[in-house]
């Protein structure tokens, strides 16, 4: 099952939500009955350029017994992409935390990657009411820099926009795009995914100069002091070869008053699409001891 349900983000923005897999089945530790809204809500939010849909297996196997809802931020997928002045970090958070209150989520446990782990952290420090448990997904707390920004809008030129076919989407961002150092299939599907055909040909469901303004409202800060402000349990997951280096992660998880650590071997940042089975393994374990909570 694939269902959308339409959210009104900060501003009035209007962003799409979605429901993959079936209502939650009866848990008899618990009592709770298939479709029951008491079941544990979890809210995904995917990374800077991503969608909902990139958490749809994820999100199924959460479905098992949680009520798991993947939303599409403002700019990405189906939700609506406004001004340019809209994308600050503050609408990000308003915009999650308006979908947790019109979901009926809270207190949900926040899963999110890249971007939208620094949402989801944030929200935690600012309403800790609304999260009882934090994953946090390949996403740095240290200031990136002016020099990573003008790395990102260099790539975004290099871009050999339309693509004729979807095959050729696949083969670029997998083998030809320079930032790929190996073969990755997989990176591949992901931006396959971010993809719509038009008159010309498949070009990005987003506008690459609203994921700039996006990316530079958090790019040049460091974000230890909101880190450290989250009082729930919370997980940091990085990929062996992902963004996250170990020594930062292992401070994060230091900073983070009740912070834990996994690393998911073979997978770089697309942790959840690099190695599926695995990022499970790491996270649902940590999902089992909330329910104990």
């Amino acid at each position: 099952m694939t269902r959308r349900i339409d959210v009104t983000g900060a501003g009035g923005v209007r962003l799409a939500a979605w429901e993959f897999g079936d209502p939650p089945k009866t848990d008899p530790a618990s009592g709770t009955a298939a479709g029951d809204a008491s079941a544990p809500g979890v809210l995904l939010l995917h990374g800077l350029m991503g969608r909902a849909s990139h958490w749809a297996a994820t999100a199924r196997w959460l479905s098992e017994r949680h009520r798991a809802i993947a939303l599409d931020q403002r700019g990405h997928g189906r939700s609506e992409k406004p001004p340019k002045a809209s994308f600050t970090r503050e609408s990000y958070v308003e915009d999650a935390e308006a979908a947790l209150d019109q979901l009926g989520l809270a207190p949900a446990v926040l899963i999110g990657h890249a971007m939208g782990a620094l949402t989801a952290w944030q929200l935690a420090a600012k309403r800790p009411d609304l999260v009882r448990g934090l994953v946090i997904c390949d996403m740095r707390a240290s200031a990136l820099g002016a020099a990573s920004q003008r790395e990102w809008t260099e790539w975004f030129r290099a871009w050999p926009v339309p693509f004729a076919t979807l095959a050729d989407v696949r083969k670029w961002f997998g083998e030809d795009d320079p930032w790929v150092e190996r073969p990755n299939p997989a990176r591949g599907e992901f931006y396959a995914e971010v993809m719509a055909e038009s008159p010309d040909g498949w070009r990005p469901v987003f506008d690459p100069e609203q994921m700039l303004s996006s990316r530079e409202t958090w790019v040049y800060d460091a974000h230890w002091e909101e880190l450290a402000q989250v009082q729930c349990p919370t997980l940091v997951v990085r990929g062996l070869d992902g963004q996250l280096g170990r020594a930062e992660a292992q401070e994060m998880v230091r900073v983070l008053p009740r912070g834990q650590y996994a690393e998911v071997a073979d997978a770089g940042h697309l942790v959840h699409y690099d190695q599926p089975e695995a990022w499970r393994a790491a996270v649902e374990p940590f999902l089992d001891s909330l329910r104990d909570t």
